[in-house]
């Protein structure tokens, strides 16, 4: 839920920098990206309007034409990272990786990109991978990185409340930890994904997260806790139809497992 406000804190950057640009010259404070030209602004502001849309196609051409056309431009990294998204939300995780890296280069601190990585990364290791634990390990450092580089990020514009940069940040934070945790579920290390998945859900409780949680719990022979979260899940009234069907697989297979609704004996 907290990613999904990403976008809209980058277009209130993005204005900010446009009003900035035609402010009156010699006031103070410190220097903001700006376009430095009405066509570079008519570019991102393009590329703005594509992602406030949802639609990652338009958002992939025009940050291409942004960086091509302004190779110079403040907003690099911001257009990589949003191109890298863009290539997720299409289930190209290729892609995603690549563009996800050029961003990391273009700023070495970027907890967007980082997160970025860590997901994409191992969403795309399996368990009998020879390289296994050479990726599960760059996952788990880049997770680890968003993170810390997330702590003391700025806030992109000084109109967004500290309640809301806050509640942001704690969302990159469930985000690496889901991460962690999708990294134990490839080790089979049940416990510890259950943990990781818990932590996710106490900084973002969404139920993305719990299904997770509550798959881990399954797996690892707490079927009882699997079950009481399940039920939360299901009787949540905002959770995802199909989110609702596999914790209702994951309540069926605990119950067959010798839980019981309740946590009865």
């Amino acid at each position: 839920m907290k990613r999904t406000i990403f976008t809209s804190l980058l277009a209130l950057a993005a204005c900010a920098a446009l009003i900035a640009q035609s402010a009156p010259k010699g006031q103070a404070g410190p220097k903001q990206p700006a376009p430095k030209s009405k066509a570079e602004a008519d570019a991102l502001t393009a590329l703005f309007q594509a992602a406030q849309a949802g639609n990652p196609d338009q958002i992939i051409k025009n940050g291409d034409e942004l960086i091509t056309k302004f190779a110079d431009t403040d907003y690099k990294e911001t257009a990589l990272y949003m191109m890298a998204d863009a290539y997720q939300n299409k289930r190209d995780n290729a892609k995603a990786e690549i563009y996800a890296e050029q961003a990391l280069a273009a700023n070495p601190k970027s907890y967007q990109a980082s997160i970025l990585l860590a997901e994409v990364i191992v969403q795309g290791t399996r368990e009998n991978d020879l390289d296994r634990e050479e990726k599960l390990g760059k996952a788990e450092k880049h997770a680890k990185d968003a993170v810390d580089f997330s702590k003391d990020a700025p806030k992109p514009n000084p109109q967004i409340t500290d309640e809301q940069w806050a509640e942001f940040k704690k969302g990159i934070v469930a985000r690496a930890h889901s991460s962690m945790g999708l990294a134990a579920l490839v080790r089979k290390k049940y416990d510890v994904a259950a943990t990781e998945f818990k932590t996710a859900v106490e900084n973002d409780p969404q139920a993305a997260y719990m299904v997770r949680q509550a798959s881990a719990l399954q797996s690892s022979g707490k079927n009882n806790e699997a079950i009481a979260l399940c039920d939360k899940i299901i009787a949540d009234p905002q959770a995802h139809p199909q989110i609702k069907q596999v914790a209702q697989q994951i309540r069926d297979g605990a119950i067959k497992a010798g839980g019981k609704p309740g946590g009865g004996e």
